[in-house]
């Protein structure tokens, strides 16, 4: 524990979407006393009372299991999404490293792990349209490696629960996250860095595809990581939904473009993204937008009633706020996050 009155917090992926805004809102709580954020490459500039160190969880040397020592909790929330193409790669960051994580807070004895899951940890959704709680099963969709490796980590964490009793473990399972800041980061991860921002302009998007099936739930970053924060507060275990409302699906999307939807069958939308991603042109997997149409929806019940969180924008809400921000090329000052403006 903590030498002082307030807790001690290390957050791993500090830099990125969730990290950023996971950071400031820890180092503002006056209940917490310090905040370690570890990430591969260190930030411009980071909030009053908080530190930062280097590390490369798919290259850990050992080192961790020191800088936790000390520590409250930890919020382990480092993230690679690419490259799509070398599924090894990814594995070796986000499975590997994360196993890690957990042997090193279980080495340092640290009371709480706050770790990231996802929806995509679910199992395909329920065929008829009604949300699905945190007891649904989290076998991801095997075919996409994001979804594989989230649903490879909640089985490790069963297996972590059992043998560290005594350790507090979270699972956050939010639905797809964005803030304005986050724009550019998303837009080259999933839309490729030559992707020009003015495309998300309502006036050039006169049509827009509207795929059977295709329906996701968005949350702002913000409201994901304050549930974050009262989850590092809060003495609570086991998983947590995430997500706003309302859905967002092709019906929605064209009022907000002021745009006329146009019916686009699976097989053409799917072959559409499986020949760019073929060619290097699309970060996006097909096995990804496979993976997308089958996601439930999110019953976020528990977290209402168990950590008294509510999120205070609107999906529709959360959607502008980051379509403006992918016009204007927005970023934060971190290595993951620069703001580019293309197009």
């Amino acid at each position: 524990m903590s030498s002082g009155s307030g807790k001690r917090v290390v957050v791993t992926g500090a830099t990125g979407n969730v990290g950023t805004s996971v950071v400031r809102l820890l180092a503002e709580d006056p209940e917490v006393e310090s905040v370690v954020g570890l990430a591969r490459r260190f930030p411009d500039r980071t909030p009053p009372g908080t530190e930062s160190a280097t590390v490369d969880l798919g290259t850990e040397d050992g080192s961790l299991t020191r800088v936790f020592e000390g520590a409250d909790a930890v919020v382990h929330l480092a993230w690679a999404f690419q490259p799509t193409h070398d599924p090894a790669v990814t594995w070796r960051t986000n499975v590997l490293g994360s196993l890690r994580v957990f042997e090193a807070v279980a080495a340092a004895n640290v009371p709480a792990l706050v770790h990231a899951s996802s929806v995509g940890a679910y199992s395909p959704g329920p065929q008829e349209e009604r949300a699905v709680d945190e007891s649904w099963p989290t076998h991801g969709w095997p075919d996409a490696a994001y979804c594989r490796e989230k649903a490879y980590l909640e089985r490790a964490l069963d297996t972590f629960e059992r043998d560290h009793p005594g350790t507090r473990v979270v699972r956050m399972r939010p639905a797809f996250l964005f803030k304005r800041e986050s724009a550019s980061e998303q837009r080259r991860i999933f839309g490729g860095r030559f992707l020009p921002g003015p495309i998300a302009r309502p006036e050039l998007l006169p049509f827009l595809p509207d795929v059977p099936g295709l329906r996701v739930q968005a949350l702002h970053t913000e409201d994901a990581a304050e549930a974050y924060r009262l989850a590092v507060r809060t003495d609570v275990r086991g998983p947590f939904n995430l997500a706003a409302d309302p859905p967002l699906d092709a019906e929605l999307l064209a009022k907000m473009f002021d745009a006329r939807p146009v019916r686009l069958p699976r097989t053409a939308a799917r072959a559409a993204i499986a020949a760019a991603w073929g060619l290097h042109l699309l970060p996006a997997s097909p096995h990804l937008f496979d993976a997308v149409l089958r996601l439930p929806l999110l019953d976020c019940t528990r977290a209402r009633v168990e950590l008294g969180w509510r999120p205070q924008r609107a999906a529709t809400e959360v959607l502008e706020e980051f379509l403006h921000g992918m016009r204007a090329g927005a970023g934060a000052p971190t290595e993951p996050m620069r703001g580019r403006k293309v197009g």
